[in-house]
């Protein structure tokens, strides 16, 4: 090991270790700290972070937040720890809107504020302004976290207040928010339309927007974070004669949908996009006599070829993926949500 040159060290080695292992390798010299945090290493050492086994779960409820490790092997969690928020709050009252490379955008439900937060470095930021910037409401707005061609982390915030809607970006980089045009027809500005939370894949930021009863319109927004343009493409061709939602997924940078219909039985298809068009992949029939709830919720977890579909009640089941379709359907402890996020452990930092 003295034998290697400094550089060989930290970028094909240190760049390997898990984030708190590189926290504690900034102690060893002044060369290292100044080397581990720049960055080429943060860009690389997260880019071989991001795979199944360095992801964590976190869990808050009215008294405590804690991280779990995921065991895929029978779909469980490891031991969990306690997390301190690093930030005031009230009683637990913190929203996950979003999450990228290690990075949680939530929402402090006392005061509105959004932030950016890494709980494995604990370090976070304050989107918030005195101009009134970064203030979140839950149902009316929409937040995205993507990251550009440049490697500038931002957040997509689209607001509607009082019939207008506005669109927001925020920058890392240049620490500020900036208002970007939006075109789009404006009955999207209802409250009777809910949009989802954005999904980033491809250089692309991608929002369900759903009119909220039978029948109605159901629409996907796309963000090309680079142009900063948006456009609108349909939803996959599912059966309107139910409640319809879709919950997208990004598997390997490809964009997924489960596309849900029904009312009290649900069936789920599963669809990929290839262009502007979707494609569907499996179809999963109601399967009695487990029926899922009006309001299912696939989650953004993947590992070992498993999908997890949340009912509006709460219960878990795992699809397997690896097996024939749909043919495994059973109960897992979980919990998804606002009080919730799966994340991998990185050192990705909220501000520069």
């Amino acid at each position: 090991m003295a034998d290697l040159p400094t550089r060989t060290i930290v970028f094909e080695i240190l760049t390997r270790l898990p984030a708190k292992d590189v926290g504690r390798s900034k102690s060893v010299c002044k060369q290292w700290y100044a080397l581990l945090s720049t960055q080429d290493f943060v860009k690389i050492h997260c880019s071989r972070s991001v795979v199944s086994s360095n992801q964590r779960v976190l869990l808050i409820d009215d008294l405590t937040c804690s991280v779990r490790p995921i065991i895929s092997n029978n779909n469980d969690y490891g031991p969990s720890s306690t997390v301190t928020f690093p930030f005031h709050h009230q009683n637990n009252d913190v929203s996950i809107l979003s999450h990228l490379n290690g990075l949680l955008c939530v929402c402090l439900n006392h005061t509105y504020e959004l932030l950016l937060w890494n709980p494995t470095t604990t370090a976070f930021k304050r989107l918030s302004t005195p101009d009134s910037h970064g203030f979140y409401i839950n149902n009316l707005d929409a937040i995205g976290l993507y990251v550009d061609a440049d490697d500038d982390y931002k957040v997509l915030h689209i607001k509607r207040r009082s019939g207008v809607l506005g669109v927001y970006v925020y920058s890392r980089e240049v620490d500020s928010w900036r208002n970007i045009p939006f075109i789009t027809r404006q009955e999207y500005l209802s409250p009777h339309f809910n949009w989802s939370a954005g999904t980033f894949c491809g250089g692309t930021l991608y929002f369900t927007v759903c009119e909220c009863w039978i029948g109605g319109t159901n629409v996907v927004i796309c963000f090309d974070v680079n142009s900063e343009q948006f456009k609108e493409i349909s939803f996959p061709p599912v059966p309107s004669n139910g409640m319809v939602q879709g919950v997208l997924v990004n598997v390997k940078n490809v964009l997924h949908m489960f596309a849900s219909t029904g009312m009290f039985e649900t069936t789920i298809d599963l669809w990929t996009l290839q262009g502007d068009y979707w494609i569907k992949v499996l179809s999963c029939p109601p399967i009695p006599p487990i029926s899922l709830s009006l309001w299912c919720d696939i989650t953004h977890y993947v590992t070992n070829g498993n999908w997890f579909v949340m009912t509006k009640l709460g219960k878990l089941f795992t699809i397997e993926m690896d097996m024939k379709p749909f043919e495994c359907f059973y109960p897992v402890s979980w919990f998804r949500g606002f009080k919730g996020a799966v994340f991998v452990q990185t050192i990705v930092s909220p501000s520069i």
